[in-house]
């Protein structure tokens, strides 16, 4: 190859060069490593324009919110100031999927993040379970265009100031307007704007059926319902309140139903990024470092381009250490890429501690399908309990630490077989979504009385919810029901109530 071909550390990049980069990635990561990806669509943007999808969640065509506005002026002013660097890239989640490159980058970095989101996240994102069974890769941008064009005309119709109120209860309620366990129909969100339309067409479809037997101020003539029969027709109990509120509740409009339908959509569209961030960034990492060295060997990279590259990687898999200044927690992109490259040497070189510990993958010596089944089929909780070895939990200095609050810190765990099994436990537990947001269900509602909503909270390991967001959250959730809402923390294990909190709607 000519050394006008090759890929060198200077700043310069054009749109031919770009592709013969990409070419050479496919050739790899499709050639080599057999990875199975969307069609790319890379657009390449200003910093400005990477600060505007940052503070629109990284998502294109996104509704305005305040939030959104508040979120670009904090990270213009950290990034100016150079308090705060920016991501070489932001991929989205679609078929086709799509990778936002910064202009400002360097001809080895544009190689570097095509590697890395146009095959390593794009791969993933089209083969992990939790992706295909929650997401509509296809019908995300379609549906993105349609949520902005509707919100944009409520704010004309019914005045921004009402939607606002609208969308901010309803981003506060995100957290919590997901279907974590019990799997309904997956939409095609390509059809959602159809079925807007029929919905606004058929108003007296609004209201649930039981709304129509809720006492009135006149003589009774509806039938009553006995709490078994009301839970069944309500559904209940339901974990996704947002879904909750669009179909039961007995104020709202129309118009915001559809809002709440829009944001407890988008809530779900993330719901497997948040199960899943450590794998999707180990598996990319691992991907950009294998097509990079592969570049290399075969003569595409000179030794100036390797060296930025090696500079970038090791910044990224950096895990300071826990006293360290700069120490935040584990950072996704070490702990993935460790995870990926140790599972790579147990398949092809394993040790006795491997064939003891991880006996299915130990010497299988074909570590790209071992790799490839489990980003498939795992997220961050299971793949740890899996697949952390021994060998890795040394490298990193893990050990378990337990702050009771009254007394020194205690090391609970060292490196033996019973300090391994609870190290890889712990560090599960902390990527483990279920157990780290809090369990809030809607359990009843008292429909022949004053039409409290009732929720509950199951509380494990003694963590209840902190008391100033509680209010704030049921004051949201108060102003969408239209009524008094109460919410009742009980222990998990004897079911005793530990705290209860209730708000009533603002008049």
């Amino acid at each position: 190859m000519s050394a006008a071909q090759k890929i060198g550390a200077e700043k310069d990049w054009d749109f031919d060069r770009l592709n013969r980069a990409y070419d050479a990635i496919s050739d790899i990561a499709l050639g080599e490593l057999k990875l199975d990806i969307y069609p790319n669509q890379i657009e390449v943007i200003t910093f400005e324009q990477m600060l505007d999808a940052y503070s629109s969640v990284g998502l294109p065509l996104m509704y305005k919110h305040w939030s959104f506005g508040k979120n670009f002026a904090r990270d213009e002013l950290l990034y100016r100031h150079g308090l705060r660097n920016l991501a070489y890239e932001i991929v989205i989640n679609s078929d086709p999927c799509i990778a936002y490159l910064m202009e400002e980058n360097s001809m080895m970095m544009q190689t570097l993040v095509m590697s890395h989101a146009c095959f390593g996240h794009n791969h993933f994102f089209k083969n992990n379970n939790l992706f295909r069974q929650w997401t509509d890769a296809e019908g995300i941008l379609d549906y993105l265009e349609f949520a902005k064009t509707y919100i944009a005309r409520c704010e004309s119709r019914y005045g921004e100031d009402a939607v606002e109120a609208v969308l901010d209860a309803a981003h506060a309620l995100m957290g919590q307007g997901v279907n974590r366990y019990t799997r309904r129909k997956t939409l095609n969100l390509r059809d959602e704007e159809k079925r807007t339309r029929e919905r606004l067409e058929e108003q007296e479809r609004t209201y649930n059926e039981l709304w129509r037997s809720v006492p009135s101020s006149g003589p009774r003539s509806r039938q009553s319902y006995n709490e078994m029969e009301r839970k069944h027709l309500l559904g209940l109990p339901e974990e996704n309140i947002l879904y909750f509120l669009e179909k039961n509740a007995p104020l709202l409009k129309t118009w915001e139903r559809e809002i709440l339908r829009i944001v407890r959509h988008v809530a779900q569209y993330f719901y497997p990024q948040k199960q899943t961030k450590m794998m999707n960034e180990g598996c990319a990492t691992f991907v950009h470092y294998q097509v990079m060295n592969r570049l290399d060997q075969t003569g595409f990279l000179d030794e100036g381009a390797m060296m930025e590259f090696f500079q970038s990687h090791t910044g990224a898999v950096f895990q300071p250490d826990f006293d360290h200044r700069g120490y935040s927690g584990i950072n996704p992109y070490a702990l993935g890429f460790g995870m990926m490259e140790d599972i790579q040497r147990i398949c092809e070189n394993p040790t006795d501690e491997d064939r003891a510990w991880l006996p299915e993958i130990a010497g299988k010596g074909d570590s790209m399908e071992v790799l490839k089944d489990g980003w498939a089929n795992y997220r961050d909780e299971s793949f740890i309990r899996q697949f952390l070895s021994p060998a890795l939990m040394r490298k990193m200095k893990f050990f378990d630490l337990h702050d009771d609050g009254k007394s020194d810190l205690t090391v609970k765990a060292i490196h033996n077989e019973r300090g391994y099994q609870r190290v890889r436990t712990k560090l599960a537990d902390q990527f483990d979504v279920v157990q780290n947001e809090p369990e809030i269900e809607v359990v009843d509602v008292d429909l022949d009385g004053d039409r409290r909503l009732m929720l509950q909270h199951r509380v494990y390991s003694g963590i209840l919810t902190r008391e100033k967001d509680t209010t704030m959250v049921l004051q949201h959730l108060a102003n969408l029901w239209g009524y008094e809402v109460k919410l009742t923390e009980l222990s998990a294990q004897s079911d005793v109530v530990l705290k209860q909190h209730s708000a009533a709607p603002a008049r």
